[in-house]
């Protein structure tokens, strides 16, 4: 069950009083001027909450994929028990709605902004909005672009991209792929390219291997991605194997395949190590996943926040270029899943349970 505690600080109006001296209402009059244009050119300028409970605006892209829930479960949990309130915002996959509901969340008097954005260029102004409030921002699992966040916390975006690359190239080491990429709003697929790249270039100049497309959808759309990736299908040509950027692309990709008759002759691969992606891996549709233990990020990230909202300094070993800062970046280690390791991996670290996982394979 997810907690939602709309923790609304109120500001009344201050009353203004006439003052006799002139001359100390001019004094007051140019010492608020320029208290404002101090304000509005640091992003420092905050009062201390002192011992009350820190206040968590955790904005959030959607619901719709899967492991979305688990973050914000586990992150809301770990919040609560450093005595933190948070006060969740869902989006449903809209860039203006998110803008609104940001606005929203500062105006409430929040102590950090968490911000999972759905789009990585239209979300920058709002939380540079935030710091000129004194607001620090925490971006979660996607980067903000060009806004200079406090903290980028992640998983290391890149290998999820080299491990399902590395994966695939070992089974099929010679032939056809095509690659079915996330969002082009999200950095996080660009990250994921990237990883794709690191591998496959080497091995498509040497001529071992053939892409046959990239697909690049405007968003993470199952419809979309059908649509091109069946224009990618032609009669008689066989794909060895399809590298998506989740599981629930990876999801349409098995379908199309399926109608196609092709299920079984071409791995994909996906990530977020889905209950319905560890499964198809499990009846043999799908090839590989690469699981991210949310509760690692969720805890470290719920933890991360309430420093911030005290003011305490994160402590950090990376950097990541948002287009115009360095912002600090702490990257988590993903995991690759095949049929082979589902039982050391999401089984075993309670992710899923075996019977969920096997519940469509025969003994």
């Amino acid at each position: 069950m997810m907690h939602n505690a709309n923790l609304m600080l109120q500001h009344g109006p201050r009353q203004v009083h006439p003052f006799r001296n002139c001359y100390f209402s001019l004094f007051i009059i140019l010492f608020v001027a320029l208290l404002s244009l101090n304000l509005a050119s640091c992003s420092k300028a905050r009062k201390p909450i002192g011992d009350r409970a820190p206040v968590i605006g955790f904005s959030l892209d959607s619901l719709v994929v899967e492991r979305w829930r688990r973050d914000v479960d586990s992150f809301t949990k770990a919040a609560h028990d450093l005595g933190a309130e948070v006060v969740l915002r869902v989006a449903n996959q809209d860039a203006n709605t998110q803008i609104s509901q940001v606005k929203e969340l500062l105006n409430q008097g929040i102590d950090v902004l968490v911000i999972i954005p759905n789009d990585a260029e239209k979300l920058t102004e709002v939380c540079r909005e935030a710091k000129r409030r004194g607001v620090p921002v925490m971006s979660y699992d996607r980067l903000v672009h060009n806004a200079d966040v406090d903290l980028y916390i992640s998983f290391d975006n890149e290998k999820v991209g080299s491990l399902q690359a590395q994966a695939a190239s070992e089974a099929v080491p010679n032939g056809t792929y095509i690659i079915v990429n996330g969002a082009i709003t999200d950095n996080n697929a660009f990250m994921i390219n990237k990883g794709f790249h690191a591998v496959l270039d080497p091995l498509i100049q040497s001529g071992r291997i053939h892409l046959a497309g990239e697909i690049w959808p405007s968003d993470w759309i199952s419809d979309e991605v059908r649509t091109r990736f069946e224009a990618l299908l032609k009669p008689g040509q066989k794909i060895d194997a399809v590298l998506c950027g989740n599981d629930m692309l990876a999801e349409t990709v098995i379908s199309v395949l399926s109608e196609n008759r092709m299920v079984g002759k071409t791995i994909v691969t996906g990530q977020d190590a889905e209950l319905a992606a560890c499964q198809r891996i499990a009846e043999g549709s799908q090839f590989a996943t690469v699981y991210k233990p949310i509760d690692a990020l969720a805890l470290k990230a719920a933890g991360f926040a309430v420093m911030m909202a005290r003011g305490e300094k994160v402590r950090y070993d990376n950097k990541i270029d948002d287009g115009h800062y360095k912002v600090p970046y702490i990257a988590l280690e993903p995991i690759l899943v095949t049929a082979k390791t589902l039982g050391s991996t999401v089984i075993k670290d309670g992710f899923h349970t075996r019977e969920d996982v096997y519940r469509n394979v025969k003994p």
